[in-house]
């Protein structure tokens, strides 16, 4: 059985299923299929990712901490329980104001 499909029919502490690690931005996919994808991260402080567009909505919870989202070049902060809806085609970025972990999901269809 693979790892992804181990996670099936079970109750996942999200905060707890990715670790933080210093000075970097981990990630953990949790779902891949074509008709998109659900993605767990978890950012030490200072991390980002940069600029960038996705052809689709990209829905964020934050799941512990809190992180800046840009969003055509205005700032939303969000911290644990809250979520963020990136519209489609629009530049966005991710930077973490301290610690946090995300999950991420994409629909692309």
């Amino acid at each position: 059985m693979s790892k992804k499909e181990s996670l099936k029919g079970k109750a996942i502490d999200l905060a707890a299923f990715i670790k933080y690690s210093a000075a970097s931005i981990v990630s953990k996919t949790l779902i891949n299929k074509k008709v998109g994808t659900i993605t767990l991260f978890a950012f030490d402080k200072g991390q980002s990712l940069s600029e960038h567009t996705a052809p689709y909505d990209a829905f964020v919870q934050v799941v512990e901490g809190e992180g800046e989202f840009i969003i055509a070049g205005k700032p939303v902060r969000a911290k644990t329980g809250e979520i963020v809806i990136m519209p489609a085609d629009i530049p966005h970025a991710v930077k973490a104001v301290k610690k946090f972990k995300m999950l991420l999901v994409m629909i692309r269809s």
